[in-house]
C-alpha cells in the first residue's frame, strides 16, 4: 500500500516532498575515510619533508618535557591545575606549525602545548592555570585566542574571526580545537553549522582522546566516526591518526589551504590518547585499565616519528640527545620562572574589563583604591 492509497488520502496529497528537499551537495565527497589516514610506517613516509618532520620532532619532545615539568608544578603548589596533553603532543604540534603567521589558534584549556609551539613564552600560557589572569598574554598579537576553560565556546568564536576576514578580503584562517567532549555541547553544533552555510575559512581538529573526563566515547555519540558529523553540515569529514605527527600536520595543511581558497570549513577527527588522568585532581583508574593506557604507550607520537627518522638515517644517538638536552634546558627555565612569586596589582581587577570603564566600575575602583591607601598608610 503507498502512501496516497492510505484510507483518507486525498489526490492533492504529494508522497514526496517537492524539489527543495534535494541535497544542496552531493554527500560522498564530504564522508570520511573508513580508516584514520597515516603516513609513518607507510609508503607515504618516503614524500615527507625530512626538515619538517625533524622539527615536529624536536617540538614533541619539547611538548613532552613541558607537560610533565607543568604537572610537577601542580603538585608543588606554583598551578592550581593542569590538562596534560601527553599522548596527544601530535595534534597539538602539528597544528601550531601547519598556521601560518597571520592565522589565528582557537584553543582548549588543555591546549597549551599547541600555544607554546606557536611561539607564546611558556609561563605566559600558564597563567590562566596558575590563577593570576584570564589571559596572559596578548591574543593580537600571538594570534592565540584566550585558553578555553569552558567546553566549546571557543568554536563559535573561531567562525565569527574567520567569517569576518573573509568579507573583509583578509588571508586569514582559523584553527579551532577541542576535545571528544566538546563535541557533545550545543556550541559545537552551532558553530558548524554557520562555518559550513558561511563558507567560513576555519578548521575544527577534534582531538579524539577517547574520554570526556570519565565518560568514554560510545556513551556520547553513536556516530560511526566524529569525523561523519561533517556531511550534516555540509563540509568533508576527515579521520586522521593523531598520533602521527606527518598525517596530523598533512591533513591540516590541505584543510587549511581548502579554506584559504575558498573551499570553506572542515572538520577533522585525530584519534589519539590522552595518557595521564584528566587534571592533576582526576584518578583516571577509576575508569579505565593500565592495559589500555600500555596498549596506546605502544603507539606513542615520539616513539613513531623517532623511530621513522632513525630508519631513514635522519636521526642518530647524538639528534636524540640534543632534543633532549634542550628540552630540559626548557624544562629549567620554567621551573625558576614559575618559581617566582608574581607580583600581582589588586587594581588589576578593573583592567581590560571595558574600554572606557563604566561609572560602577570606576566607583568600586576608586573604594578599593582608598582601601589599599590606608592599608599602606597603617603599616
Amino acid at each position: 500500500m503507498t502512501v496516497q492509497e492510505l484510507p483518507g488520502a486525498t489526490a492533492a496529497y504529494r508522497p514526496t516532498p517537492p524539489p527543495a528537499w534535494k541535497p544542496r551537495t552531493d554527500p560522498a565527497p564530504l564522508l570520511p575515510d573508513p580508516e584514520p589516514y597515516r603516513v609513518l610506517g607507510t609508503d607515504a613516509a618516503a614524500g615527507a619533508d625530512p626538515e619538517l618532520l625533524l622539527r615536529l620532532y624536536t617540538e614533541l619532545v619539547r611538548g613532552r618535557r613541558y607537560n610533565a615539568q607543568a604537572t610537577a608544578l601542580t603538585k608543588q603548589g606554583r598551578l592550581a591545575v593542569y590538562p596534560s596533553s601527553t599522548g596527544q603532543e601530535a595534534c597539538e604540534v602539528a597544528a601550531a606549525l601547519a598556521l601560518e603567521e597571520r592565522d589565528w589558534l582557537f584553543p582548549s584549556y588543555r591546549d597549551t602545548l599547541a600555544a607554546v609551539a606557536r611561539g607564546l613564552d611558556p609561563v605566559q600560557a600558564l597563567t590562566l592555570l596558575r590563577g593570576d589572569w584570564h589571559t596572559g598574554y596578548d591574543p593580537h598579537e600571538h594570534r592565540i585566542a584566550p585558553l578555553c576553560t569552558p567546553l566549546a565556546t571557543q568554536l563559535p568564536h573561531a567562525v565569527g574571526l574567520a567569517h569576518a576576514a573573509r568579507l573583509k578580503g583578509d588571508d586569514v584562517v582559523a584553527l579551532a580545537l577541542v576535545g571528544d567532549g566538546g563535541t557533545s555541547e550545543g556550541d559545537f553544533h552551532e558553530a558548524l553549522n554557520f562555518a559550513a552555510v558561511w563558507q567560513a575559512p576555519v578548521i575544527f581538529l577534534v582531538q579524539n582522546n577517547g574520554f570526556a573526563i570519565s565518560v568514554p566515547l560510545a556513551k556520547q555519540t553513536a556516530a560511526p566516526s566524529l569525523a561523519h558529523k561533517a556531511v550534516g553540515y555540509g563540509m568533508p569529514g576527515r579521520l586522521v591518526d593523531g598520533n602521527d605527527a606527518a598525517a596530523v600536520h598533512e591533513v591540516l595543511s590541505d584543510a587549511l589551504a581548502r579554506a584559504r581558497r575558498g573551499g570553506g570549513p572542515t572538520l577533522i577527527e585525530a584519534v589519539t590518547y590522552r595518557i595521564d588522568a584528566h587534571t592533576n585532581a582526576d584518578d583516571a583508574t577509576r575508569y579505565r585499565g593500565e592495559s589500555e593506557v600500555e596498549a596506546w604507550r605502544a603507539h606513542d607520537p615520539i616513539r613513531l616519528l623517532e623511530r621513522e627518522l632513525t630508519e631513514r638515517g635522519l636521526l642518530d644517538e647524538d639528534g636524540i640527545r640534543a632534543a633532549a638536552d634542550a628540552s630540559e634546558t626548557m624544562a629549567a627555565d620554567l621551573r625558576e620562572r614559575m618559581n617566582a612569586d608574581p607580583v600581582l596589582d589588586p587594581m588589576d581587577l578593573f583592567a581590560h574589563v571595558y574600554a572606557e570603564q563604566t561609572s560602577q566600575l570606576r566607583e568600586q575602583a576608586a573604594q578599593l583604591q582608598a582601601e589599599l591607601d590606608a592599608e599602606g598608610e597603617a603599616r
